[in-house]
């Protein structure tokens, strides 16, 4: 589905950006993201905002201790529960390149019960959605979460999630998309 949308922010001008702006976008494009597609042109208009959430979301994306076909299915999931265009466009690509298989994306996508193959991407799909829906964990599921990932990594898990959903919240609020992007995954 195409739309077209106006952002709410300002455009960012980097010619007149401030010695903060300037430090944070650096920071983002000397990092392992080395771009700027997401909610970083949206965060940039508070610099020191942007420098927290950007580091956060470095360690959420790159060093929770989950493998990336884990971290990218519970993003996926995010995205799908605040409907979030960009987060999906952006992160679709990357959770199929990491395993996440198509078919489980898109029940995911649309909200269909997904079947899995994996043990794993079933424990992720629960602890995330029981997250979101009931906005707890129930004993169960954080005993499998715990025995599988350990305490760290769980608490990592759980950083991941609202890291995300900080995420989705930033690009639905300013109705910003992602590079390239002419299609929505979600109606809007």
């Amino acid at each position: 589905m195409t739309q077209s949308h106006q952002p709410r922010l300002p455009a960012f001008d980097a010619a007149t950006a401030t010695h903060e702006q300037k430090a944070v976008l650096d920071e983002i494009l000397s990092g392992p993201r080395g771009n700027l597609n997401g909610p970083f042109l949206g965060w940039i208009h508070s610099p020191e905002l942007a420098q927290h959430a950007q580091r956060l979301g470095a360690f959420c994306r790159y060093n929770t201790g989950l493998p990336l076909r884990l971290s990218e299915l519970a993003i996926l999931v995010t995205a799908q529960r605040w409907q979030a265009q960009a987060e999906w466009f952006i992160h679709y690509p990357i959770a199929l390149k990491a395993g996440v298989p198509e078919t489980l994306a898109e029940q995911i996508r649309t909200g269909a019960q997904p079947v899995f193959d994996e043990a794993d991407d079933a424990l992720i799909y629960a602890f995330t959605t029981e997250l979101y829906d009931a906005k707890r964990v129930s004993d169960a599921t954080y005993a499998r979460a715990v025995e599988r990932f350990g305490h760290e990594t769980t608490i990592n898990l759980v950083g991941l999630l609202g890291y995300y959903a900080l995420v989705a919240m930033t690009l639905n609020t300013f109705g910003m998309r992602a590079e390239g992007q002419t299609t929505l995954p979600f109606a809007e």
